[in-house]
């Protein structure tokens, strides 16, 4: 009996490995390092000095804590958004589904520049908001806001296949066994998509934490208040500074780099829970 040999389309696994390999290098590592090979030529005492000053820890504060509220806000609100599109069917659906990849092809400054127009003081939202003593636009609040729309197709796209393959009979036969309708969603439904959402939180705070075009408008930029991280490193860039550029694009890309992994921590917890309850 002959033995039955598997035909990949891709020319063997050492090929295909070998062109992965070389493409992330080229592509990712090899710009990443040179970032960290570009702190070398600081001191210690320089490099220490220039990512800890005030004004760098409160870009630091606000960049990292507006990004994390508004992955927060879009995992909540993503979430919905997806379930109506997969569970219901309206008019003007295929708009609304359009709708929500419009951040994805909207440049980044007119974004920006839409949002203040609307959220600042004399804009069609603000100038509501403003007798009742609320302001949006020039305060983290607003950076919060840009974030949280550039932010939210990176759920809804992830979300939205996984409760699509999900199926309705184990809803039924929860509720057949009695099951209340957050029981449900907890115990059936969330172990399933809990995976998709987390990478879709991941997807949406690494986009925040480097979003410029969108926040630099309605932030004001002002400093100690409403100025994010990667402003300040184009203001390095703009005064030559490149050594103090790389030194916070470091800082960044660390921090980055580890909250990342505690999310991927976290999916991997939540993908070994669903496997062992299905």
């Amino acid at each position: 009996m002959s033995r039955r040999t598997r035909h990949n389309v891709l020319p063997g696994f050492n090929l295909a490995m070998g062109y992965t390999l070389f493409y992330l290098g080229l592509i990712v590592l090899i710009p990443l390092s040179a970032a960290f090979i570009k702190t070398f030529a600081l001191t210690w005492e320089q490099f220490w000095g220039a990512v800890s000053t005030p004004r760098v820890v409160a870009s630091y504060q606000l960049t990292f804590g507006a990004s994390l509220i508004g992955a927060a806000i879009n995992a909540f609100f993503g979430l919905i958004v997806a379930w109506v599109l997969v569970r219901y069917t309206f008019p003007g659906k295929r708009i609304l589904d359009a709708l929500v990849d419009l951040p994805f092809a909207l440049p980044t400054a007119v974004a920006g520049i839409a949002l203040t127009a609307l959220w600042a003081e004399n804009g069609w939202i603000g100038s509501l908001l403003k007798p009742l003593g609320i302001k949006v636009a020039f305060t983290p609040l607003g950076v919060v806001l840009a974030l949280t729309f550039i932010g939210l197709p990176f759920v809804v796209r992830t979300v939205q296949p996984v409760l699509e393959d999900l199926e309705s009979e184990l809803e039924d036969a929860a509720a057949s066994l009695g099951a209340t309708r957050w029981q449900t969603f907890v115990h059936v439904i969330l172990p399933t998509i809990l995976p998709a959402l987390l990478t879709g939180f991941a997807l949406a705070f690494a986009r925040a934490v480097g979003e410029y075009g969108s926040v630099v408008f309605i932030a004001g930029n002002l400093p100690m208040r409403t100025e994010i991280t990667p402003l300040l490193i184009i203001t390095k860039l703009e005064q030559y500074d490149y050594n103090g550029a790389t030194a916070l694009a470091v800082v960044m890309l660390l921090f980055s780099f580890v909250l990342l992994l505690l999310i991927n921590v976290l999916q991997w917890w939540a993908n070994r829970r669903a496997g062992r309850e299905s």
